[in-house]
């Protein structure tokens, strides 16, 4: 089976990423996309995150009725920061029939060469790549990259979700509905 990991810190899950994932699924080899919650992006400050566990549980909420899409804790028992090399070394062993191909942003696909131990990475793993505004993306030679450049854009941030419910708003049709609930039931970003 061909799985797409989608690495993110979903703080929180919002329809844009459910988009991404949905048109992977549709437009790509790949039969299954599994959301692999980040306890800690080393790129990224965490004193914003929600407890993973939290989010972990938002991303079951939001995938719930997909059999399609899947969520991992597996960064949760490795050793923190999580490096995705390190994850990618743990599932391959872990499952070694499967064919796994990371998905990232253009954003972040910009930045990779940053990413510890990011040769290893193309070496071992394709990569698909869903366009975002404002990157131009080449391909990296030594990588197998599948550029979705038809993929839907949305200009959705969870940073964008997260000033949304500090400020009181609605996040209606920025989430699915039971995030949304529960968020707001739990008193989650505020």
């Amino acid at each position: 089976m061909h799985i797409g990991l989608y690495f993110g810190s979903f703080n929180p899950i919002h329809n844009g990423h459910l988009m991404v994932a949905e048109h992977v699924v549709a437009h790509t080899e790949v039969d299954k996309v599994w959301f692999v919650v980040s306890p800690h992006n080393p790129l990224k400050d965490s004193a914003s995150l929600l407890n993973e566990y939290d989010r972990l549980h938002l991303v079951e909420l939001a995938i719930a009725d997909n059999p399609k899409l899947r969520v991992s804790n597996i960064e949760f028992s490795l050793p923190k920061p999580s490096y995705t090399i390190d994850t990618l070394t743990y599932l391959a062993e872990k499952f070694p029939l499967e064919t796994f191909s990371v998905i990232l942003g253009g954003d972040s696909y910009a930045n990779l060469k940053r990413w510890k131990n990011w040769e290893q990475l193309v070496a071992r793993h394709p990569l698909i790549v869903y366009a975002r505004p404002g990157f131009n993306n080449k391909p990296i030679p030594e990588a197998t990259v599948t550029f979705l450049h038809d993929a839907p854009q949305i200009h959705l941030s969870a940073s964008y979700i997260r000033q949304e419910i500090r400020a009181g708003r609605s996040t209606r049709y920025l989430v699915q509905d039971t995030v949304r609930q529960y968020i707001e039931e739990n008193r989650y970003y505020r």
